[in-house]
C-alpha cells in the first residue's frame, strides 16, 4: 500500500515541476522566485546549455522541449501511460542534465537536481501498481 502513495507522490512531484517551470518561461511566477521570468530569457539559456546546435533551431529546441513537459506533465497527472511518460520524462531531464554538465559545469545539474530529478522519474517508471490512474480504470474494464 505504500508504495501506491509513493507512486502517486513522484507523478505529482514530476509534473508539477514541469508546469512550474512552464508558467517560469511565461512569467507567471513573481520575479523574486522566478529563474527565467520570461519566453525570451528561456530561449537565452536554451542556447547556453546547447552550444553545440545551430543557433536557428535554439528557438524550436526550447518549443519542443515546452511542448513536451506541458504533455509529459499532463499525462503523469492523469496516470495515462504512466510507465511510458515517467521513462519519457526521465530521458527529457537526463538531456537536461548533461546539457548543463557539458555545457556549464556538473555542478549546476546537481544544484538544480536535474540528475535527482530524472532518477525519480527513472523510478517511478518501474512502479507497476496502478492508484489513482486513468491507466487503472482501463485495467478494470
Amino acid at each position: 500500500m505504500k508504495s501506491k502513495f509513493i507512486k502517486l507522490f513522484l507523478r505529482l512531484a514530476i509534473s508539477l515541476s514541469f508546469l512550474s517551470a512552464v508558467a517560469d518561461r511565461f512569467g507567471m511566477w513573481p520575479a523574486e522566485v522566478s529563474v527565467w521570468g520570461n519566453w525570451q530569457s528561456f530561449v537565452d539559456y536554451t542556447a547556453l546549455i546547447n552550444p553545440w546546435m545551430p543557433v536557428s533551431i535554439i528557438p524550436a529546441l526550447a518549443g519542443i522541449a515546452t511542448i513536451a513537459e506541458i504533455a509529459f506533465a499532463l499525462f503523469l497527472l492523469l496516470g495515462f501511460k504512466t510507465e511510458l511518460f515517467a521513462k519519457l520524462s526521465g530521458v527529457l531531464m537526463l538531456i537536461f542534465a548533461l546539457s548543463m554538465a557539458f555545457s556549464i559545469g556538473l555542478k549546476a545539474g546537481f544544484d538544480y537536481s536535474v540528475f535527482t530529478a530524472s532518477a525519480a522519474a527513472f523510478g517511478l517508471s518501474q512502479l507497476k501498481e496502478k492508484f489513482l490512474e486513468v491507466d487503472g480504470l482501463k485495467a478494470k474494464e
